[in-house]
């Protein structure tokens, strides 16, 4: 009984997150006619750290935020508001801190680790490297070698299809700690 029990919670978990991981992108998305939109500067309850908490001293306005060392995107809008927030995965070179631009854009490309990628988003570039954000065309759990030299900071295809949208060029980009 309790094996059964286990693997019903097992496969309802399961069905959760597959659930919570095909939201509609009308649905995850730009909000526009948001009732409250999130601070810039909330706390979060009860002393734990809330992924959807924008950290202060990030910029105003329209921006999006990358936090190196939690290795975290926020996609903020005009009000301040936090329209979408993703974990990535770094690439082996880290922009320092400060304020950036996005300054150029491709659809679809090879990065530096070979991979064909696509909705790429540049911002910097540090001793020769680009820096910007894409999403792998074909999704893979590992890192980047850590021997090549790479800027790509790696999105799911989902955060990368609303990165593209979001970020046009000109828009700013703040890189914090």
């Amino acid at each position: 009984m309790a094996g059964l029990t286990a693997v019903a919670v097992g496969t309802v978990g399961l069905l959760a997150y597959q659930a919570s991981a095909n939201v509609p992108p009308g649905l995850g998305g730009r909000s526009g006619a948001s009732a409250s939109p999130t601070p810039a500067t909330a706390k979060a309850p009860q002393g734990k750290k809330s992924q959807a908490v924008l950290p202060g001293g990030s910029g105003r306005g329209e921006r999006v935020v990358y936090s190196v060392d939690d290795d975290r995107v926020w996609l903020v809008g005009a009000n301040g508001g936090v329209e979408r927030t993703f974990k990535v995965t770094p690439g082996t070179v880290d922009p320092k801190p400060g304020p950036y631009t996005v300054t150029s854009r491709s659809k679809a490309i090879t990065g530096t680790d070979g991979a064909l990628v696509e909705h790429v988003v540049r911002f910097a570039t540090v001793d020769g490297v680009v820096i910007g954000f894409s999403a792998a065309v074909k999704e893979s759990p590992s890192l980047p070698d850590p021997s090549v030299r790479t800027g790509g900071i790696r999105e799911t295809r989902r955060n990368g299809e609303a990165m593209w949208k979001f970020a046009t060029i000109g828009v700013r980009v703040m890189v914090i700690p």
